[in-house]
């Protein structure tokens, strides 16, 4: 399936080919994080295929170092997830205590190299075709999907997951095949083939972990987040303090802020905000002829339009004159 992948249309990716350790390793700590590389055959040079493309946030790369390798101590400050997709031979990750798992072709693995250490042992006829996201994104896409971030001891499980006939690589050809076509790059579209990626990601790495994503922290949240969350909703348009929330169930604004970090690892202050730009993004779609972003948005208490259609693109990807041109 990706046996061409990162190939065509070389102008739009970074390519590069090398015997040298130092470009080697100089492109992984600029594609994955920094590392350390050691050949396991004393004396070898790298034969190393090194291709990437950028879309959006999210860093596709064609590698391998072509010979025996050893790589380890990943710098947590990169803050990435890193996954791994063997296209031939296979590479060795580590799991859980002293266990490990090889990898082979079809396969895939992943890790989040900001929350837990990690290395790996490349056949030195592998070939991968790896993504590194930064753990940020996907809190983000988390947060907006489930309404709730884990917590680190699942971002801590490393998983081996996939296949050949797998939906993952199937989304992953599927997108790699889109943003590679475009005539020029369409930042749209790269945040949405983003998104889909960290969705199916999310569910697949849950799927090992053992988390239900739709109900797993929701049904252990204390019944005044549950409860925080229905009035968040249903008073968006009136933007009320948390203050506000928190006397309207007779708790302190206190013991609220520590349900919403300890349950849905955010601050109910966010979780208020992402529902107001919800509700915003719901009332253009709907608004009336001669409506305009300004007066639909002072509606909701929005006084900085710029403020406010910043936070609309980082959540929605698109300008809200956008969406409301496109109703």
């Amino acid at each position: 399936m990706f046996d061409n992948a990162l190939e065509d249309k070389e102008s739009l990716y970074r390519v590069e080919e090398t015997r040298e350790w130092e470009v080697a390793r100089s492109f992984c700590g600029l594609t994955y994080a920094p590392l350390e590389a050691i050949p396991l055959i004393k004396g070898s040079k790298p034969n190393a295929v090194l291709k990437r493309l950028q879309c959006n946030d999210i860093t596709f790369s064609r590698f391998c170092f072509g010979t025996p390798t050893r790589v380890e101590d990943f710098d947590p400050k990169a803050g990435n997830i890193i996954v791994v997709n063997t296209l031939r031979g296979n590479v060795r990750h580590p799991l859980t205590g002293q266990t490990h798992a090889d990898t082979k072709a079809g396969e895939s693995y992943v890790v989040d190299s900001s929350r837990t250490d990690y290395w790996n042992i490349a056949s030195g006829d592998d070939l991968q075709l790896n993504l590194t996201i930064p753990h940020s994104l996907m809190e983000a896409i988390s947060e907006r999907w489930y309404g709730f971030i884990p917590g680190d001891d699942f971002w801590k499980r490393r998983i081996v997951f996939g296949g050949k006939s797998s939906a993952w690589l199937s989304l992953l050809n599927y997108t790699i095949q889109s943003v590679s076509t475009l005539s020029e790059p369409d930042e749209l579209i790269a945040r949405k083939a983003n998104e889909l990626l960290c969705i199916d990601l999310l569910h697949n790495w849950a799927k090992g972990a053992g988390l239900c994503l739709e109900s797993g922290a929701r049904s252990a949240a204390p019944h005044y987040v549950r409860d925080a969350e229905k009035l968040m909703t249903l008073q968006a348009k009136q933007n009320p303090t948390i203050l506000d929330i928190a006397a309207q169930l007779s708790i302190s604004a206190r013991s609220l802020s520590a349900g919403f970090r300890e349950f849905r690892g955010i601050t109910p202050h966010s979780y208020m905000q992402a529902k107001r730009l919800e509700a915003l993004h719901e009332a253009l779609v709907e608004a009336a002829p001669g409506e305009t972003v300004s007066s639909i948005a002072r509606s909701f208490g929005y006084v900085n339009m710029s403020a406010m259609a910043v936070a609309y693109r980082k959540r929605f990807g698109r300008n809200p004159l956008h969406t409301l041109r496109r109703r």
